[in-house]
């Protein structure tokens, strides 16, 4: 009887033994699961969208047509339409148009024509002798910029956020400093992701900067902001500034010398180009296609009808500037480079040559346009038409293009 007890004792202990364990068991945190580590990116994924969507973005390409060129394929986003549309112009100016004269002229000759943009630099790092450049820009204003070989630079105040960059004080003292220097007052000012700024602004902006660099250097030539490129949506653009100039400051807008940018590229809101210019209500304006961009036909059109258009303001016969043009679109795009050179001379030819007594400056033989200016020298997000390779520091096949072209000139 009694190793019956000591028996039922030990089975009582294991009992309730077992429950403490299965007490235990249910009381206990459940273990979090093993993170599984999260996939890598591909490499071809973007790591972040595009500031600047210039160029439309690649998306999977239709099976290759026998004899199709690759431009065909190439695919566009942001719901652009491949619907052709045709360019519309400014209605021409009667050839009788008188041409106003103004105490600002300037000519060029040769080489002090053309430039180029310098996106990466310093320009002092190239061998650019072949080149033959007259000047260059860096989007920058500067007290003391390197000048190679005697290079002009051109000083540029840029508008974005709706500020003077640099501000007055420091644009004036630049201006002494660099007397006589052609200034661009803004860069694209047309264009959302460049300096942005609706029509008003830009009016009371630009007065600012005038009068800051006149007041410091009366020599000064002070040219309006290049806008993206010379369409009709974009003149509508600068008449708004010019409208609102005129009623902020009872006086037409005093411009020594126009300048524009002469890209072809697409104007429709949300899509890849120009987008629509701020303080516009359109969705769209002329849709260029990927090709356009080396459309010689479209760019000298775009000139001649720029040039008719500042006319119609009152400004015919002022100097003209281009002061960036170029090829964005990359070589896979169908812009190999012996493409991008006949475009390169084409485009010489028109300026060296284009000239209307009704519209050109009187005091350049007519010639429509006075100055032009590459892009660029060395940029590496659009580096189709670039001079030199920043990374070699190289001159490409279109630098080579370039020297071989100018080398005739002297």
């Amino acid at each position: 009887m009694r190793g019956n007890r000591w028996l039922r004792g030990l089975g009582w202990l294991l009992i309730l033994a077992g429950a403490a364990l299965v007490f235990a068991a249910l009381s206990r945190p459940s273990p979090l699961p093993t993170p599984v580590p999260a996939p890598s990116p591909s490499p071809m994924a973007p790591a972040s969208p595009t500031p600047e969507p210039l160029v439309p973005t690649r998306t999977p390409l239709p099976p290759t047509i026998p004899g199709s060129t690759p431009i065909a394929s190439a695919a566009v986003s942001s719901g652009a339409t491949a619907t052709p549309h045709a360019a519309t112009t400014v209605p021409p100016v009667p050839t009788a148009t008188a041409v106003t004269d103004h105490a600002s002229r300037f000519t060029y000759q040769n080489r002090f024509r053309w430039g180029v943009g310098v996106a990466i630099g310093p320009i002092s790092r190239y061998n650019i002798d072949p080149l033959r450049l007259g000047w260059y820009l860096d989007w920058r204003a500067r007290a003391d910029p390197p000048r190679p070989g005697g290079l002009e630079y051109v000083q540029m105040v840029r508008l974005k956020d709706g500020v003077l960059r640099p501000d007055a004080e420091t644009l004036a003292a630049i201006a002494r400093a660099n007397p006589g220097s052609l200034w661009l007052v803004g860069n694209e000012p047309d264009v959302k992701w460049q300096d942005n700024v609706e029509p008003a602004a830009y009016a009371r902006l630009y007065h600012q900067a005038y009068t800051a660099i006149k007041g410091a250097d009366p020599t000064a030539r002070v040219a309006i902001g290049g806008v993206s490129q010379p369409t009709p949506l974009r003149m509508r653009y600068l008449e708004a500034v010019l409208a609102a100039y005129r009623e902020q400051f009872g006086a037409a807008m005093p411009v020594d010398v126009w300048n524009v940018h002469n890209f072809i590229l697409r104007e429709e809101r949300g899509s890849w180009g120009v987008d629509i210019p701020p303080g516009l209500p359109d969705d769209r304006g002329i849709l260029y296609e990927i090709d356009d961009s080396g459309n010689l036909e479209a760019f000298r059109r775009q000139i001649w009808d720029f040039r008719r258009w500042m006319a119609a303001q009152g400004y015919g016969g002022w100097p003209l500037i281009v002061s960036e043009y170029g090829i964005p679109m990359p070589e896979d795009y169908g812009f190999p480079p012996e493409r991008v050179v006949a475009f390169l001379r084409g485009t010489f030819e028109f300026f060296l040559t284009a000239a209307d007594p009704a519209l050109g400056d009187p005091a350049d033989g007519y010639r429509l346009v006075q100055r032009w200016c590459w892009y660029s020298l060395d940029d590496t997000t659009y580096p189709t038409g670039r001079l030199f390779d920043p990374q070699a520091g190289a001159m490409t096949a279109v630098g080579e293009g370039w020297a071989s072209m100018v080398a005739q000139w002297r």
